[in-house]
């Protein structure tokens, strides 16, 4: 596998995936949006179903320590990717670095096979979240319609499909900018629907206490923190960094910056409202709460019909955020750097792959309505290693830390404890699969 090195290479020997999809031109503004759209997205609004798990001590310490540990995790494989930068070697992908730090194989057979789950499982997810957000909508308007589930699916489908088609992550700023927007806009509309509910007469009987035995509790606790984990998960900074123009000196500490002000803000409102107001009989997705068992509305229609909206157009920037290392991929294999971005030689096989790429994630979401059971498998295979373990272990082999060193032993046992929290979070997710199997059917109207 070849390295990319753009500081000591000239541009005509980059490949496609490199210069078309990765070009380096964005600020740390920039940054900032491509950050919060990749991590303040619509997985927010499970965290009040993951403190049903956790309760109210458990659920804030879990989700404090999920935004320093990540904060700390990605500033660390930000500073690593600045220090090769500054040796003459800027990394553009997660995989071009983990080739040169841990070596070939691990690069080739780990981290490019885990990395295109993680992200076309998030593709897969949001692009589920977005049909059962159109479903909702049109049961608004039509109680008794008979519009399946895997309809609206091919629906945004179809609109992915444009949007597929922007050729570049440094293109998708100013969509990301208004994600950004939309999100803080649909968190605000959620915590004063729980509010509201919570509040009025038709709100249901708060109890938060944990339930279940030993076992299930356990369980519980672990896939509590799997979904935390995967919602401030993000497997692809090294990505987001490469959309930077250099020098990249502190840009990305300023994008985290801003990217965890907006997360504080929403996950903490969202977890703690949403929670409040139903307790352990939150939903997975907490606007499934703002209607009854009967499908009758808590809250006025035209509010409900807001939510949902703003949660679609979000979704959909989050989905094509990460689209980008498929994308890149698929550039980098059909593209030809030596011809123009915009020329037919690139634009042609552009469109054909990307669609196809977006046509394979529909059919899945379509035929898997439960991906969600799979999506906490994947978080914990996948979103647990790469945004909780590897970011410590590169920097401590990439700047040798004295043993004696706090940073060392800090990363050293952040990367051991959420290995094993990674393991059994993945054995929880399988139970969970098994337990739910019988529920399964393919093409289900969930």
């Amino acid at each position: 596998m070849e390295t990319i090195t753009p500081s000591k290479v000239k541009r005509d020997q980059l490949d496609a995936g490199a210069m078309f999809v990765l070009e380096s031109k964005g600020s740390w503004v920039h940054c900032g949006y491509h950050l919060t759209t990749s991590i303040v997205a619509p997985a927010l609004l499970s965290l009040p179903y993951a403190f049903g798990f956790l309760g109210w001590t458990g659920g804030i310490i879990c989700l404090v320590a999920g935004a320093l540990v990540t904060f700390y995790s990605y500033n660390l494989l930000s500073l690593v990717l600045q220090h090769h930068a500054h040796t003459g070697t800027r990394y553009l992908r997660f995989r071009d670095m983990t080739y040169h730090i841990l070596g070939p194989r691990w690069g080739r057979y780990y981290m490019g096979p885990i990395q295109f789950l993680v992200c076309y499982g998030a593709v897969v997810g949001q692009t589920l979240l977005g049909a059962q957000c159109m479903k909702a909508i049109y049961l608004l308007s039509k109680p008794n319609g008979t519009m399946m589930l895997y309809e609206f699916c091919v629906i945004f489908g179809c609109f992915m499909l444009v949007l597929a088609q922007i050729p570049s992550f440094h293109a998708l700023r100013h969509i990301n900018l208004f994600s950004l927007l939309l999100c803080i806009l649909y968190s605000a509309l959620a915590t004063a629907g729980s509010v509201y509910i919570g509040y009025s007469k038709k709100a249901p009987e708060k109890d938060y206490s944990i339930i279940g035995n030993a076992e299930s509790r356990m369980f519980g606790i672990f896939n509590a923190i799997a979904i935390i984990a995967f919602t401030y998960g993000n497997g692809i900074i090294p990505e987001i960094q490469a959309t930077l123009a250099p020098p990249v000196n502190g840009k990305m500490f300023k994008g985290l910056c801003a990217c965890y002000t907006v997360c504080a803000t929403t996950f903490f409102s969202v977890a703690i409202s949403g929670y409040w107001a139903f307790g352990n009989g939150s939903k997975s997705f907490i606007l499934s709460n703002f209607v009854d068992d009967n499908g009758r509305p808590l809250l006025p229609k035209w509010f409900i019909l807001m939510v949902n909206i703003c949660t679609i157009l979000q979704v959909s920037a989050v989905a094509v955020v990460y689209l980008q290392p498929n994308n890149e991929v698929l550039e980098k294999t059909f593209g030809d750097p030596k011809e123009d971005k915009y020329s037919l030689r690139n634009v042609i096989p552009r469109v054909i792959s990307r669609s196809c790429a977006v046509t394979m994630c529909t059919i899945v979401a379509a035929m898997f309505p439960f991906f969600g059971d799979i999506n906490a498998l994947i978080g914990a295979f996948g979103f647990l290693p790469l945004d909780f373990i590897l970011p410590m272990v590169f920097y401590n082999l990439t700047f040798k830390p004295t043993k004696r060193s706090l940073v060392y032993w800090v990363n050293v046992t952040i990367s051991v404890l959420f290995s094993m929290v990674s393991g059994i979070a993945a054995f929880a997710a399988v139970r969970q699969i098994i337990v739910d199997a019988k529920t399964y059917q393919l093409f289900a109207n969930l």
